[in-house]
């Protein structure tokens, strides 16, 4: 039998690992910023266009590479980082593996340009799909450029996984967030279309944090600051007031890298415990400096998650550090032991005796005599006491002659005022007043049916009904609204306020009214009738959000995704207690609905079961 074991040709090894190290263009801009950063880069330039998928380049001003490293780089496994196996444990770099630029190179097109400081010309090299097509003297600045072409040009199957620019866009930003954050001391540019994205200078990190994230985000930071054998803590906490229902705040940076840790995640929120509301999460940006030989982040591909060896102690020190923070700045009660000089005893009243107070009290007085013997009493006895002038008790009896036995005569014709009913605001002549739905856990409507049992899903139920109403406002442009007694401000970030921006119209539709939209903040004047004004900010991070995830998908439009994400967030909640005329209402205009059977998110909203199937439940 022949040998079947072959060793794989170059370029396909090359389109494995790139399957490990590229899943979107996020993922070449993460290598290229941090492959920017090991080349002591003071400024950095991001250029994307159509969200990563025609280009990603990078430019710095770091030192460059020679021709022969130049050419080099795009090889698999070459790097300037390890030289030794021994050094995969001090690693004090980013891109350590050597695999980055060979994986992009295999399915991009890539153009490097790059020169070192002592030489006069630099090197140009262009490769497609790990094919060198050209390498070349030229004139460029000191450091590198490196754009990235046509992504996933020869694998068409991993292009069509990619989702839509709004999606890519904001993985992309999340990762320049992530690499700017961790690294104030170098300026970043970002640019996408040929927009301003962001453009941040040399800085401190509350200075840093501030611009990336809006100037509100200033007076929402509390600093932590701890520093033991085994860690060094510094970066801020959000105020608890300031929460949000996205984890899009959340940022852990273990020797100026980047990581996710549910473990150090849980530290934070046992130290929040009692300060946040039920389903919302606290804002965090903390730099965390431990020893390089303590830690491995080799256990991931992507190096976003790394292994500690002792994680306990960790976060024992992490909670205890921001617990402190928090009580620190008199967001969290806490008790102080610490005496205090306002709660002396003043000199003066040092050697003096506490006085028992007097009270005097007119023994004589007596509420059942005349108001004139009383008056005269009151001026005879000084008391200090002021008696309220009353009326003759005498007064209370006039006009209540007694006639003998006619006095039953005249109670005959006393009438009685009856109560007045309060009418329900769903009250209606059509509804019987018998009960024909009740309520299950809170959470289920029960009814009955000719042929069995109905069980609804109040939750899914109102998000139909809603949706069907918001997208028929929205589709005739005449929905109503009612207007703020004051405005109501709200700030986001500058990348939240364009999606807001992109679907103003369609918000205006639904009832909202802006009076300023812009970079700095977002004024309301006006919202659709029946939305609390407290749940407008809720309305409106939910949108940012399905927008940001792509939900539903791109084949919806905009007004089919913003009458979804207002639904959600406007629907009666699992739990919610309703009586059993809001009950019938809601089966009503359930069943009123052009697709009562499903909710927006194509779940059903009910469940039917016949009166055979109950009946063998008991055989």
């Amino acid at each position: 039998m022949s040998d079947i074991i072959q060793l794989l040709p170059d370029h396909v090894a090359n389109q494995i690992a790139a399957g490990e190290v590229v899943q979107r263009p996020a993922s070449v801009v993460k290598e290229l910023l941090e492959n920017a950063i090991d080349a002591n880069a003071t400024e950095i330039k991001l250029i994307i266009k159509d969200a990563g998928k025609t280009l990603v380049q990078v430019i710095d001003n770091g030192k460059g590479m020679s021709v022969t490293d130049a050419r080099l780089s795009f090889e698999r496994h070459a790097t300037s980082k390890i030289s030794a196996a021994e050094d995969l444990f001090q690693l004090n770099t980013k891109g350590f593996r050597g695999e980055a630029l060979a994986s992009i190179a295999a399915i991009a097109h890539v153009e490097l340009k790059t020169k070192q400081a002592e030489d006069d010309l630099g090197t140009a090299i262009i490769i497609e799909g790990s094919e060198v097509k050209s390498q070349e003297v030229t004139v460029t600045p000191t450091g590198s450029s490196v754009a990235v072409k046509h992504l996933f040009f020869n694998i068409p199957a991993r292009r069509n996984f990619l989702k839509s620019d709004a999606v890519e866009l904001r993985h992309i930003t999340d990762e320049f967030h992530r690499v700017a954050l961790a690294h104030p001391n170098i300026a970043f540019s970002f640019y996408h279309n040929g927009n301003d994205l962001f453009n941040v200078p040399q800085e401190n990190y509350r200075q840093r944090v501030v611009h990336i994230f809006g100037t509100k985000t200033n007076e929402k930071l509390v600093p932590v600051e701890e520093e033991t054998e085994v860690l060094k803590i510094s970066g801020f906490v959000g105020k608890p007031n300031f929460s949000k229902k996205t984890k899009s705040e959340q940022f852990f940076f273990v020797n100026q890298r980047f990581i996710k840790s549910p473990y150090l995640n849980h530290a934070i929120k046992s130290a929040f415990e009692g300060l946040l509301k039920e389903g919302y999460h606290a804002s965090y940006f903390l730099n965390l400096t431990v020893d390089p030989k303590s830690i491995d982040i080799n256990i991931h591909p992507t190096k976003t998650e790394i292994k500690f060896d002792d994680e306990h102690t960790l976060y024992a020190i992490l909670r205890s550090a921001v617990k402190h923070s928090l009580g620190q700045f008199n967001i969290a009660p806490v008790l102080d032991f610490e005496h205090q000089s306002n709660l002396n005893t003043p000199y003066e009243y040092k050697d003096k005796k506490a006085s028992t107070p007097a009270i005097e009290v007119d023994r004589s007085f007596n509420p059942f005599q005349d108001e004139s013997a009383v008056k005269v009493r009151s001026t005879s006895h000084n008391t200090g006491f002021k008696s309220a002038p009353t009326a003759s008790w005498d007064s209370l009896y006039v006009g209540l002659e007694s006639k003998g036995n006619n006095s039953s005569s005249e109670f005959s014709q006393v009438t009685f005022e009856s109560e007045t009913k309060n009418e329900s605001i769903f009250s209606d002549s059509s509804i019987e007043t018998t009960k024909t739905t009740f309520q299950l856990q809170q959470k289920y409507i029960v009814s009955t049916l000719k042929s069995g049992m109905l069980v609804i899903d109040q939750n899914r139920a109102h998000q139909r009904i809603l949706y069907e109403n918001f997208l028929k406002h929205i589709t005739i442009k005449e929905a109503t609204s009612q207007q703020l007694l004051f405005p109501l401000e709200l700030h986001y970030t500058p990348n939240e306020t364009k999606i807001i921006d992109s679907l103003k119209s369609d918000l205006e539709h639904t009832g909202f009214v802006f009076s300023e939209l812009n970079a700095n903040g977002i004024t309301i004047t006006g919202v659709p009738v029946g939305v609390p004004e407290s749940e407008v900010s809720i309305i409106l991070e939910q949108l940012i959000s399905d927008v940001e995830n792509d939900v539903p998908d791109t084949n919806f439009s905009a007004a089919d995704l913003l009458a979804k994400s207002m639904a959600k967030s406007l629907a009666i909640k699992n739990g919610q207690s309703l009586n059993s005329t809001e009950q019938e209402h809601m089966v009503n205009s359930l069943f009123a609905c052009k697709e009562p059977n499903v909710s927006p998110t194509n779940r059903p909203t009910f469940i039917t079961m016949a009166v055979d199937d109950i009946e063998k439940k008991f055989m």
